[in-house]
């Protein structure tokens, strides 16, 4: 067995975990949750994190991603999403791109959630999500992909215990590709396999813990050029409607961060 298939077999184990119990989200994670904003409502989310690039990055050494998100509570059980993220990269001395500033690709999305949790039941939460990237981002300053990105995916949420939750979401892009900045897989044909699993712990009324794995692979299935991070991070309510969040996360693989430090708010308007 060749070297990309051993690859291949590991990553494609890996996705299956992360999809066997049934891809923003519950920041700091990249994991998204089956809970959906109260009907006419709005819920903010802003989060910088910042990025020490692979090697293979290069001239490219450094990325910081300042995103903003927005979601609305259509019904009690569909939500309305906007996003975008405000990209610095900063390159090698020796580049003659300088440090290039400015958004990135634009996401709009929709989630439905059509499976609460019941008491008694060993069935998780359920819902689907469905997002469209619009190519906002330069391309020249590798602000953006240049083309734009079809992605569903589902999220399964499990309450393990009184206090720790369990979240899974595996999905496809059907065109485009996972790219943020020079942060994920670039490709313009060709399906993107995306696969996330989180548990979080609540370990008071305002401290949650947790940690995470996500990744990405190309329907050719080489892991040498996909994506694999894990993060521990969680959050603290600052008041009812205030909390801030932090984590800290590492990746492999040419896709993916060597290693990055997020911090960011949500706030709930009532």
């Amino acid at each position: 067995m060749g070297r990309y298939s051993l690859e291949a077999s590991f990553f494609a184990f890996v996705l299956l975990l992360l999809l066997s119990s049934t891809v923003r989200a519950q920041i700091p994670f990249y994991t998204d949750d089956a809970d959906t904003t109260e009907k006419g409502k709005l819920h903010l989310e802003f989060f910088d994190e910042h990025d020490v690039l692979q090697k293979s990055g290069y001239p490219g050494k450094r990325q910081n991603t300042a995103n903003l998100t927005l979601d609305y509570g259509l019904s009690s059980r569909v939500e309305l999403a906007v996003n975008f993220p405000v990209l610095t990269i900063f390159n090698a001395k020796t580049s003659p791109q300088g440090n290039p500033t400015g958004v990135g690709d634009t996401q709009f999305g929709v989630k439905y959630r059509f499976r609460d949790e019941r008491e008694g039941s060993r069935l998780p939460a359920l819902a689907v999500v469905f997002y469209i990237e619009a190519p906002t981002g330069s391309t020249e300053k590798q602000l953006g992909s240049g083309v734009a990105d079809y992605w569903l995916y589902g999220v399964a949420q499990k309450s393990l215990t009184k206090r720790t939750k369990g979240r899974l979401n595996g999905g496809i892009l059907f065109s485009g590709n996972s790219s943020t900045g020079l942060i994920g897989i670039r490709t313009t044909k060709g399906e993107v396999f995306t696969g996330n699993g989180s548990l979080v712990r609540n370990f008071s009324d305002k401290l949650q813990l947790g940690v995470e794995m996500f990744g990405a692979v190309t329907n050719n299935f080489r892991l040498s050029k996909g994506q694999f991070t894990t993060q521990f991070g969680g959050d603290y309510a600052l008041s009812e409607n205030l909390t801030l969040t932090f984590g800290i996360l590492g990746g492999r693989f040419a896709a993916s961060p060597r290693a990055g430090l997020h911090l960011g708010f949500a706030y709930d308007f009532k």
